[in-house]
């Protein structure tokens, strides 16, 4: 932001900036260069007006040019050339922006100097536009804009400005900032905008001006991300269907004047409240507004600015590198732009920014909005009329000559490169704790947590962050499914969220005690279960479950228990031992359209303290009331042999439609033994829903008191089985080496150790280590052969005797030993089966071995000469 404009100074750039367009400087010292400066001054000017310009120009001292002392280089690494040294190009491009800075701070004495060519790490002045490295990153979530911004918020620590009112003395280069992980913003913006370049967007990084809470990254007084609600679109309002024919409601007798009394003093009231409410809403506003700042306007900024048109980006936006958040072009937050460059050109601002960045355009090809440095193909220039007339005069001179063009160099930083194991890590020491109001939010690397804890949110009821209202946790690569936990400090209440997988299918489960026969609610996915399902509501005194794509239509169960019996339990006795007594369950059934509406099941209640059953059936589309049963349970219903009396008192129905066989006492015998068998199957149901939940808390109560992580076969540094695996294959590997080796030894070995290892063999000596060899391999052939066909006699008795024993045994013999005996003799013919196969394999290669080891011996250098000769 300008902070000295005035009228005086609008009409002094005015005139600088006719007499520039009137004047033409020499370009004899720009053509000894080798290129055009294509930014201020371009026309002629005579040899007294130009003496006088460069004396004026030679005696202008640019801020922080030529007084800076060499930073002190980076131990820890060992830099390329590029970092310590400029090049040829890099050198002329120096001197070109040391020439544009000068032109500047003559024809703009009031405005601030311009962010051209910091120090780098190892103390050398380097071009900005030459620190950009454009690089696509191998990790799909760097795609995008908001990924890339998220990660250099998360990636990289912010050190202040200082002092916060000047531009800052060294620019790191990205890999440098990304292995220190931290920076400024100057390299907070500088890294975002070269992951933006590389991702395709027209991304440009931007020297301004902002508010201290934007300097700062002070969040304190902003909503939490998390806790931002999307915008709901409003949509029409359901239209509600008159029925032709309807009962008309009673009419009301109520006086309508006093209803209207009535609603006047409730508005008054309301009013009055509302009023109070917003008092006290503005005043606590008030107090969090931060306060006046006495460095408004003057504080330096880097962010990053992304033009509409590339990645279909529809409208042009800002990016704060500090907290990756997006801003509209106009936000109040950015109080001016002196700057902008991206890693072919550099832009100065030449618009009034009285009025912060409200009436700005960015359309850099507009050289009445925007100052250029270099002349560059990317940006084709927006040409004034006059400027047409001679571009096209230009065009049809032939022999003039064109104006050379300034190529920029490549940029001197080394790659970006982030491994897998940075890019997860995220934050630096794997941590990291945001602040915002009346929030708190922290993050932690995947697997840096025991219990796999990756994000905490903390809600206060006050703006000190002392009173805890809320903790939500966020969990990844669990066992046990676990993704969140919410825990609302004041009311106990915890609620956990899992993903599918689990083996009981638990989806959510809220409670305020882990211990059995509280208040919880469990809610599952039912595609996952076979009894469909969907919920779990439980009390002391009752349960309710509901379900979910059953074949028998239940959708609804409800359990009421009464208080348990003070019963002295069974020292070391199951916890079963003493249930709930269950006082009454009522079920309830969707519609089955393949049954009459009369003779489906609607609801059934058991009254088990009271014998009873009620029934109530669905409602056909042409009645309006629905058959119902109440029956009453004969005392000996369903016992072996009893006699079972039905009497008027045993049902009492209402029937839409009555029919005959409904009354004779076979159908109602059937009837409540149908009731009585479906009355032990609820009962059997809650038992075993009861024994589930005990199951889920003893489980769920194991799986906290010792977290585990599931770890992909792919991640070879922290899977344990993986790198077990492949020790058991290097050892294997080592040990069939070793295993190669040893075969490859000396076969003669043993014998010529015999004969005192002679250097060269006699006939005698040749002629008794051939025939001590092929003896020991007849001898082992032999040993080998009668060891096989030893267990081959002694499997062949074993079966002959327990052959024996059958035959005598067979008359009094049980199923159970009949069965063994015919196991026995299935696995001994299998066992002499392959010792008669092995035995005959023998055989038949044991010549061939010793035939083959004669003709080794033969050919054996050894033993050749001597044996030929006899």
């Amino acid at each position: 932001m300008y902070v000295t404009e005035t009228e005086e100074r609008d009409e002094r750039e005015m005139d600088v900036t006719e007499e520039r367009d009137e004047r033409e400087m020499d370009v004899t010292e720009t053509e000894e260069r080798g290129q055009t400066d294509g930014g201020i001054g371009e026309d002629l000017l005579t040899e007294d007006e130009l003496r006088d310009l460069q004396e004026q120009l030679s005696q202008i001292e640019l801020p922080g040019s030529g007084h800076r002392e060499p930073l002190p280089p980076d131990n820890d690494i060992e830099f390329p050339s590029s970092y310590k040294t400029n090049s040829r190009k890099e050198r002329i491009l120096l001197d070109l922006a040391e020439n544009f800075c000068r032109q500047y701070a003559h024809l703009y004495p009031d405005r601030k100097p311009l962010f051209t060519c910091p120090q780098n790490e190892c103390g050398v002045e380097k071009f900005v536009c030459t620190t950009l490295r454009p690089t696509l990153l191998p990790y799909p979530e760097l795609y995008s804009w908001d990924g890339c911004a998220r990660f250099v918020s998360e990636y990289l620590v912010m050190q202040p400005l200082h002092p916060p009112l000047e531009l800052p003395r060294m620019l790191l280069s990205s890999s440098t900032a990304l292995r220190r992980q931290q920076g400024s913003c100057f390299d907070f913006s500088v890294l975002l905008c070269s992951l933006l370049l590389g991702a395709g967007y027209d991304a440009y990084c931007v020297s301004g001006y902002a508010t201290r809470e934007m300097c700062l990254m002070d969040e304190s007084r902003d909503i939490c991300p998390l806790l931002q609600k999307p915008k709901e679109i409003p949509g029409e309002p359901p239209v509600k269907h008159h029925k032709k024919y309807s009962v008309k409601a009673p009419r009301q007798l109520i006086s309508n004047f006093e209803v209207q009394q009535n609603a006047k003093q409730q508005e008054k009231i309301q009013q009055g409240l509302r009023r109070q409410r917003q008092e006290e809403e503005q005043r606590l506003a008030d107090a969090e507004q931060p306060g006046p700042d006495p460095l408004y306007g003057l504080r330096v900024h880097c962010w990053v600015l992304v033009l509409c048109g590339k990645r279909e980006v529809p409208e042009d936006f800002f990016i704060d590198a500090l907290t990756g958040k997006s801003f509209q072009t106009k936000d109040e937050h950015f109080l001016g732009v002196e700057s902008v460059w991206n890693h072919e050109n550099y832009w100065v601002n030449m618009q009034d920014c009285r009025h912060a960045c409200k009436d700005m355009r960015f359309d850099l090809a507009d050289p009445l909005h925007w100052e250029y440095m270099l002349l560059s193909a990317s940006k084709p220039l927006l040409l004034t009329p006059n400027a047409e007339q001679e571009d096209e005069e230009e065009d049809e001179d032939p022999d003039q000559d064109t104006k050379p063009v300034l190529q920029m160099p490549p940029s001197w930083v080394l790659p970006i490169v982030i491994t897998p194991k940075d890019f997860e890590t995220r934050c630096p020491q794997g941590k990291k704790v945001l602040q915002y109001k009346k929030t708190k939010l922290e993050k932690w690397a995947p697997y840096l947590q025991r219990d796999g804890l990756v994000s905490r949110l903390s809600l206060y009821l006050d703006s000190e962050c002392s009173q805890v209202v809320e903790i939500q946790d966020w969990f990844q690569n669990r066992q046990d499914k676990l993704d969140m936990r919410r825990r609302e400090t004041r009311a106990g209440v915890t609620s956990e969220y899992f993903s599918p997988g689990r083996s009981d299918a638990l989806k959510v489960h809220v409670f305020q005690s882990m211990a059995p026969e509280s208040e919880r609610r469990m809610v599952f996915y039912s595609e996952s279960r076979l009894d469909g399902l969907k919920t779990r509501d439980e009390k002391a005194t009752e349960m309710t479950e509901t379900f979910q794509g059953r074949s028998d239509f239940l959708y609804y169960r409800h359990t009421l228990f009464r208080k348990r019996p003070k019963k002295v339990a069974i020292a070391g006795g199951p916890a079963e031992a003493n249930p709930r007594p269950i006082l009454k369950v009522t079920e309830r059934f969707h519609r089955n359209e393949g049954k009459a509406a009369n003779e489906d099941v609607a609801e059934r209640t058991f009254l088990l303290t009271e014998d009873r059953i009620q029934l109530r059936s669905h409602r056909a589309d042409d009645r309006i009331t629905t058959s119902s049963w109440d029956f009453l349970k004969p005392p000996n219903l369903g016992e072996k042999g009893a006699r079972v009396t039905l009497t008027p008192e045993t049902c009492a129905s209402y029937q839409v439609e009555p029919r005959e066989a409904v009354t004779k006492q076979l159908y109602m015998y059937e009837t409540l033994i149908r009731l009585q068998r479906g009355e032990l199957d609820a009962k059997e149901a809650v038992r075993r829903s009861e024994a589930e939940v005990l199951k889920i808390l003893a489980v769920r109560t194991q799986e906290e008191a010792c977290p585990r992580l599931t770890v992909s076969i792919y991640d070879t540094e922290r899977n344990e089985k993986s790198k077990e695996q492949r020790e058991a294959m290097e050892r294997a590997q080592r040990e069939d080496s070793e295993l190669r080796a040893m075969l490859e030894l000396d076969y003669l070995a043993p014998y010529l150790a015999q004969l005192g290892d002679p250097v060269k063999l006699n006939r005698a000596q040749a002629q008794q280590v051939k025939e001590d060899c092929l003896r020991d391999l007849k001898q082992r052939l032999i040993e080998q052969a009668n060891l096989i066909q030893a267990r081959f006699e002694k499997e062949t008795q074993e079966l002959q005797k327990k052959q024996q024993w059958y035959q005598q045994n067979q008359l009094s013999m049980a199923k159970e030993d009949e069965e063994s005996y015919l196991d026995f003799c299935s696995e001994a013919m299998f066992r002499i089966h392959i010792l008669e196969t092995r035995l005959n394999r023998h055989k038949d290669l044991a010549p061939k071995k010793y035939l083959a080891l004669e003709d080794q011996l033969n050919k054996d250098p050894r033993l050749s000469e001597q044996l030929l000769s006899s």
